[in-house]
C-alpha cells in the first residue's frame, strides 16, 4: 500500500482485503486505474462467501461507488461471464 508504482500494470487481484480500509482499496484501485494509453484496467476483489469478508467487501464496494467508481460482482459459480466481457 505504500506508494507503490505500476505504471505498467493491467490487472490486480485482491484476494483477502478482510480489516482493510475503504480508503487503502481506493488507492490500490487509483493506482491501477492510472492512465495507460491503449490500456484497459482491471481489478478483481476475491472474495468468499458467508463469511465475514462479506462484510467488509460490501463495506468497501458503497464507499468505490460514492467515488463514481463502478464495478459488478461476479458469483464463483458464473465465472464464465468473464469470459465474454473480457
Amino acid at each position: 500500500n505504500f506508494s507503490i508504482d505500476l505504471p505498467s500494470a493491467e490487472v490486480a487481484i485482491q484476494v483477502s482485503g478482510a480489516f482493510g480500509s475503504r480508503q487503502e482499496e481506493a488507492q490500490r484501485l487509483g493506482r491501477l486505474l492510472r492512465p495507460k494509453e491503449g490500456l484497459v484496467a482491471r481489478f478483481y476483489a476475491v472474495v468468499s462467501r458467508d463469511t465475514v469478508d462479506t462484510d467488509f467487501a460490501s463495506h468497501r464496494q458503497r464507499f468505490l461507488a460514492e467515488q463514481g467508481y463502478s464495478y459488478r460482482i461476479i458469483d464463483a459459480d458464473n465465472l464464465d461471464a468473464l469470459d465474454r466481457t473480457a
